[in-house]
This record gives C-alpha cells, structure tokens and sequence, in this order.
C-alpha cells in the first residue's frame, strides 16, 4: 500500500500543478513554447525529462540486463549529440520557430516541411505509444497483477492524453523540474542500496563473473557492428528531436537556450550510469530467477524490461522504492506528454493550418487538444505491433533520426546542402526503416543490408548520406539568404 499511497500522492500533486498551470494558457504561443519566457532551471528540467522516458525504464534497462555495461554505448549515442546541440541551441533560439519543421521550411522547402512532419508524426506515435505500454507494465507491478498490462495501456493513455491537452507545453516544462529532481534523487538512493541487498558489490562482481563475466566489460562479446548499431538510433534521435528544439524555442532568451545543454548533459549523463548500474546489480540479483530466463538459458527479452520496477517493489525498503516508483510516474507521463504535444503541434501547424487558415488559427487551442486526443488514439493502437519497448524505440529512434538528424545538422554546419538534396535524404532515411519492418514481418530480408532491428541504423543512415551530399553537389547551389540566419 506505501508503494500505491505514494505513486497516486504524486500524481495527484502534478495533476494540480497542471490544473492551476491550464488557466494561465490563452494563446497560441502558451500553449506550444510556454509563451517564450523559460529560465534555464525550468528549461534544464524539461530538456532531462525530454530524454529520460519509458525507453530508459524500460528498453535500456532491458537491453543493460542482456548486455551489461556494454549498453553505455546506446547511451552514449545521446551524450554525444548533447554536445553537438550545445553549438547550435542558441543560433536555434534565435531563430525563432515553433518547431523542427519550421526550421526545415526555412532551410530547404515546404516538401521537406512535409516529409519532415509525417516522418516525426509517424514515429512520434511510437514513442508516445511505448510509454503508454511501459504504463501499463508499470501499473501491473504496482497492483501485483491486480490490474493487467492491457489495462494498465490504457489508463495511462487516457491520463498521458488529458494531461497534454490541458495545458501544453506550460504544464510540460511546470512538471518537469520536479519530475528531474525525482528521478535523480530515486537513482541516487536506489543504486548503494540495491548493491547492498546482494552483499555489498564484491559479491554483485562475484556474481556476475561466475555466470557472464563479460558484463562488466565496455566491449567483450560485442563487435565494431554491434556498438555503431546501437550508439547511432540515439545519437540521430537527439540530434532530430523535435521537442527539443521546440522546448529551446520556449527559452526566455538565446544564451538560457544554450545554458541549458550543459545542466541537460549532466543531468542525463548522471541519471543513465546509475540507471544501468542499477540494471546490472540486477542481473546479479535475479541471476537464477527462471522468471528472467527462458526454458533454453537465454534472457526473457520482456521480462528483462521491467527489472528496475522490480528491484524498487522486491528489494529495497519501502521509501527508496516508493522513490522509484514515483520516478516512473515522472519518466512515462512527462515523455509521453512531450511526444503527444510535439506531434500534435506538427498536425495543426504543418498540415491542418495550410489547408483551412485562418479556420485553424482562430480555434487553434481548440484543434490542437483535439489532434491530442486522437493522436494518443493512434499510438494506443501502434502498441500492438511491437513485440518489446526496445525493438519500438530502435525503429522510432531511426526512422526519425536518419531522416532528419542529417538535413537538420546540414543546415547549421553546411552552406552547400540544397533543398533537392534535403527531401531526397528525408524521403531515404524514412524508407529504409519502413521496409525493413515490414519485410521482417514477411520473414524476408535484403542480403545488401543487415536488416536485423539491432543494426538497422547503419543501412538507413548511409541512404540519407549519400542522398543528402550526391544530389546537393549536382544541384544549384541555395542562395545565401537561404543559409546565412542558421550561421549568424
């Protein structure tokens, strides 16, 4: 029951928060980028929550079990990319726009303002719908099956869905801050007492070492494939996020953007190791646990997923598992209402206003909830076709990092890239991903590509490549009023 009081206490208490924030939204730019008056400790808290959702709880967790600390590479992916943002964030703010597509416009043209809004659109659903899956685990535990999966999905798409259009992006970044100062503090207290309940961590290397010794190593057991295939999905992810640069867009003023890269990186990096540390001390835990391994010895890929969870419910005292419990409630509905605000965002300005104008503009509060609302409907149903959290983070994460992460890094670090080169990089990285699941549904593959969900990164990524140089070098140069506002 502590476990319960605690978890619905504080969603009670971001409830409030978002109803006393919803009174303060009445025009457009509050509800989409908070009316553009984000200070940094705000901005610094969202942009951690941006990052951190179901995919680390879960997918990443999961994928530390079967791995061990050779999972550092997936996550490095994204610490990497935080570095590159941070030169771009304050020329982002600068500029000025609601969204990534905005930008696309700006640099190239309204068909790579298209390509780009369906490609996030697509694979932001996927998101959105994996932390309404990972609610439904999360809740499953928390009643000890009480309440199933499948219910679970669904109660934690209605609270994701109501959250996001009550208030928008105001009661995203109002949340956050106390949502990233949960999460670091669970991490903090869960990991020496986890390491504890096993004996102290002499005995969790003991462990360890007499089962897999290799998942105490960066590289063992991995090759050069395997690391570039799952350091490069998070790496384009970060890079293509379009929440955050519409998060840095909300940014009271350019050097705040910027600013906040660094309190993000730190955040992010702090909050990932301990998560896979934790992960690990798992794997020592429940090393002879049959619920975490299949009848052959290999690793129930579902139930690796919830390791976390189950360490914070089965063996830490009841306040530092509270703790983690009430950082899930942070990690699924903070995630979930950023991807629903960014896609729903893409619906009505990208491809609703354009059709009907000022019809769109002058309800645009009242369209956006309702693209919320069925949006959150789409991605409920996305749900189904993914085995795992992690295999719908790794098609996410490439569909959209490979189609964007290039055209949008062009665009900032590339004068020469043209628009012809843009939309034909745009139109390569989303085929590519598409195919791929497809044919892996018909039990089919192309020979030329290592069409496994794990390494799918590496194909998709080189098509854009290839694409985005090949045609802009055999096209006409873009004028400078075209380049010059992303190098100012």
């Amino acid at each position: 029951m502590t476990y319960i009081i605690v978890t619905i206490a504080y969603l009670v208490f971001l409830t409030g928060i978002i109803i006393y924030k919803s009174r303060s939204v009445k025009t457009q730019d509050d509800f989409v980028v908070a009316g553009r008056g984000v200070p940094v400790y705000l901005l610094v808290g969202t942009l951690v929550c941006t990052w951190i959702g179901s995919g680390s709880l879960f997918g990443t967790a999961g994928l530390t079990f079967r791995s061990g600390f050779s999972e550092l590479w997936f996550s490095m992916g994204a610490w990497i990319g935080i570095i590159i943002i941070y030169f771009i964030a304050a020329r982002i703010r600068a500029i000025s726009k609601y969204t990534l597509t905005d930008l696309l416009e700006t640099r190239y043209n309204k068909a790579a303002r298209l390509l780009g809004t369906i490609t996030i659109i697509v694979a932001y659903l996927v998101i959105a719908g994996y932390q309404f899956k990972g609610g439904g685990r999360f809740i499953n535990i928390l009643t000890e099956g009480a309440i199933g999966p499948e219910t679970g999905t669904m109660i934690t798409c209605v609270l994701i869905i109501s959250f996001t259009a009550l208030a928008g992006m105001v009661s995203i970044v109002s949340i956050d801050i106390f949502n990233g100062v949960i999460m670091v503090l669970a991490v903090i207290v869960a990991v020496p007492l986890a390491i504890s309940s096993h004996g102290g961590w002499g005995e969790v290397v003991n462990t360890i070492e007499q089962t897999r010794p290799e998942y105490l190593s960066l590289t063992e057991g991995h090759d050069f494939t395997w690391a570039l295939g799952v350091i490069l999905p998070t790496l384009m992810l970060l890079l293509s996020e379009s929440s955050i640069y519409q998060k840095f867009s909300s940014a009271k003023d350019a050097k705040s953007a910027k600013k906040a890269v660094i309190g993000m990186l730190s955040g992010v990096v702090i909050i990932e190791l301990l998560m896979c540390t934790l992960a690990v001390v798992g794997f020592a835990i429940y090393a002879h646990d049959p619920r975490f391994f299949l009848s052959d010895g290999s690793v129930n890929r579902a139930m690796s997923e919830e390791i976390i969870l189950r360490i914070g419910y089965e063996q830490l005292p009841a306040y530092a598992g509270s703790l983690i419990f009430a950082a899930g409630v942070a990690i699924i509905l903070s995630t979930g209402n950023t991807f629903l605000m960014v896609s729903s965002t893409n619906v009505t300005r990208d491809l609703l206003q354009p059709i009907f104008g000022k019809a769109v503009e002058e309800k645009f509060l009242l369209v956006q909830r309702i693209a919320i609302v069925v949006l959150g409907i789409l991605a409920f149903v996305l749900v189904s076709q993914f085995e795992t959290i992690l295999e719908m983070a790794f098609i996410s994460y490439t569909m959209i990092g490979a189609s964007i992460a290039p055209v949008l890094m062009a665009s900032f670090f590339w004068k020469r890239v043209t628009p012809a080169g843009g939309v034909a990089s745009i139109l390569g990285g989303m085929i590519i991903p598409v195919i791929n699941k497809a044919l892996e549904s018909l039990d089919m593959s192309f020979w030329i590509f290592p069409m496994d969900t794990d390494y799918i990164a590496i194909p998709a990524l080189a098509t854009s490549l290839i694409l985005l140089v090949g045609v802009s070098l055999l096209t006409k140069p873009s004028p400078e009023s075209k380049w010059k506002p992303f190098f100012s």
